[in-house]
């Protein structure tokens, strides 16, 4: 059984028996400022990252990418994970299937480097999308490229929460609609999609008009450009109120 005392993978972290002494310990040195509120410092940390955008409506020219089980490898492949930032990661996305092997020349048949898709912010896919690791860096790239809408049969149930976290909207549909799109993209490119998260439809300017679900809390999310540190601070009085009875400022 491990003690209290213990290291756990040198330069990861630390914790001690000091750590247990006070359950609302001081990071902040003594002195005048010291003490401050936890809330107070969130919002005055710089954030390298864009806020999270919210999503009420979105039209959008339409990038059909016929494949299934699209991992986040391909999304955005593990030697670019060492960034440190949220942002500029568009540039890699997809970057083993967009650039031929010596990583500098686009490949002139995939989806993206296609002059007719150029601006695209609507994917089309197949089923199990987002597969494989569970690196938030792949809505990141996603996000950082343009995209704010998915359409696919089926996602890998981190990557669609993850979505949400940072403003995308994946919206699941069956196999038949989904067929029923690529059809309708291909015998009319351009082809653009209106998608209302308030209504919960997709719509063309042909007629077309398919209904889609999203439950209610990550759909309050999205329309209100809500994030985790967002949620955290609509209740910020109550977490100043409490900080204070415990004397943490």
């Amino acid at each position: 059984m491990l003690s209290a005392n213990w290291t756990f993978f040198p330069g990861w972290f630390t914790m001690r028996d000091e750590c247990l002494k006070s359950p609302h310990p001081n990071p902040l040195p003594e002195g005048e400022g010291a003490r401050t509120s936890r809330v107070s410092r969130l919002q005055s940390t710089p954030n390298p990252a864009r806020p999270m955008k919210s999503f009420t409506q979105h039209t959008g020219l339409v990038i059909p990418m016929d494949r299934s089980d699209v991992d986040t490898d391909q999304l955005i492949p593990k030697q670019f994970l060492k960034r440190i930032e949220r942002t500029g990661f568009g540039k890699f996305l997809f970057f083993d299937w967009r650039y031929l092997a010596d990583g500098k020349t686009e490949n002139p048949d995939f989806e993206l480097n296609k002059p007719e898709y150029k601006g695209a912010t609507v994917l089309l896919a197949r089923r199990n999308f987002g597969c494989g690791s569970s690196r938030e860096h792949a809505p990141w790239a996603l996000d950082d490229y343009g995209f704010r809408v998915i359409l696919a049969s089926g996602f890998a149930d981190i990557f669609y929460n993850n979505c949400f976290k940072n403003g995308i909207l994946p919206i699941r549909l069956s196999e038949e609609k989904i067929e029923e799109l690529f059809q309708r993209e291909a015998a009319n490119r351009p082809f653009s999609l209106t998608v209302d998260l308030e209504k919960g439809l997709i719509s063309d300017d042909k007629g077309l008009s398919i209904p889609f679900e999203i439950d209610a809390f990550r759909k309050n999310c999205l329309l209100n450009g809500l994030d985790d540190i967002g949620l955290t601070l609509q209740h910020e009085d109550k977490i100043v109120d409490y900080e204070k009875s415990q004397g943490i400022v």
